[in-house]
């Protein structure tokens, strides 16, 4: 699972339900040049007679093919489809059996083990879960496809699992604790959304939508196609509010944590990242406007700014009348007086 991951998964995924056909757009079989009415996911669900978790993973094994909305509001199920799988056999019975899922109890049920021997197979990677859901003690339940649990029973090579004591080098890993359930979802999951897309910036979303942000940043190192990247990332279904416990519950099963499986990750959104480049850019922001040159920066004599009129200063006080200077005559009369003055 390096190079070749992507393709190995994928036909993983599509192996499971046969060859799929890849999304075409609504066809026009009167040729009027008018494509017929798309329908939206919660509309196609009631059309098929299925509830809406059923339809999700008819979606994901390619029973139901989608097309994207031209609108841009996610994807759709034009009318031909619909037609086209109400017209196959056995529907809608078959329709059900393919997309049934069921729990542990259930499961072991069918293969007529015990709900320990069960789990214990699921812990191994032999029977890989399609889904899960937290249920109100945040205990997380595993669902398996229904069909996949009654192939693997009535494999003969499997007999020796079904019943007596599970063999040593199994039963070691098991006692260390080992548990590929949500390793096996991760990567089935991941099969199910590269097969619905075409473009190689969603397929690399895809992948980064497995990693912890810190991994992304280290192979995304562009800041502008990592924002590009994380708008395309596939919405997660909600598991309670932000932050609580069951929403970091579910956030850690989403999420890469086995060192060797982060590796193939990143080599993986690496090598998609490469394919994207080459097909075209990632968006970015459009420049920002040229600062005008010199010249342009000189207004012309008709936008030069006015000077603004002064304002008035404060009104000066009048003027004080200077003290009159005494007349020639009297000085030589203060003289006399001083020289005749007696002498002491």
């Amino acid at each position: 699972m390096s190079g070749n991951t992507i393709t190995a998964i994928t036909q993983t995924a599509t192996s499971a339900v046969g060859t799929s056909v890849p999304a075409t757009p609504a066809a026009d079989p009167a040729g009027t040049g008018t494509r017929r009415p798309t329908l939206a996911l919660s509309r196609a669900a009631r059309e098929l007679d299925l509830k809406r978790g059923e339809f999700d993973l008819a979606v994901h094994l390619g029973c139901v093919r989608t097309i994207p909305d031209e609108g841009g509001g996610g994807r759709r199920v034009s009318r031909t489809e619909i037609d086209r799988v109400r017209s196959e056999d056995g529907y809608p019975k078959a329709l059900r059996d393919r997309v049934k899922a069921v729990g542990t109890t259930e499961g072991a049920a069918l293969m007529e083990v015990t709900t320990a021997r069960f789990t214990r197979l699921a812990r191994l990677g032999l029977v890989v879960p399609v889904k899960f859901y937290l249920n109100r003690y945040r205990a997380v339940v595993w669902l398996y496809r229904a069909e996949e649990l009654r192939q693997f029973a009535a494999d003969k090579d499997n007999a020796r699992l079904l019943s007596g004591r599970t063999p040593e080098g199994l039963r070691d890993q098991l006692d260390e604790g080992l548990d590929l359930r949500p390793r096996n979802w991760r990567g089935r999951h991941m099969g199910f959304l590269l097969r619905q897309s075409e473009d190689s910036w969603e397929r690399a979303a895809i992948v980064a939508s497995l990693l912890d942000p810190v991994d992304v940043a280290e192979i995304v190192r562009d800041p502008h196609e990592r924002a590009y990247v994380n708008r395309l990332r596939p919405e997660r279904a909600s598991h309670g509010t932000p932050d609580s416990p069951a929403a970091q519950t579910a956030s850690r099963i989403m999420t890469a944590g086995d060192p060797d499986e982060i590796s193939w990750l990143r080599a993986d959104l690496g090598q998609l990242l490469a394919e994207a480049r080459d097909l075209r850019p990632a968006p970015r922001p459009a420049p920002r406007a040229s600062q005008p040159t010199a010249a342009q920066a000189t207004p012309s004599p008709s936008m030069a700014p006015q000077p603004m009129p002064s304002r008035p200063g404060p009104i000066a006080p009048p003027d004080r009348p200077k003290p009159e200077e005494p007349e020639e005559h009297e000085r030589p009369r203060k003289l006399l007086r001083w020289l005749r003055r007696k002498t002491p």
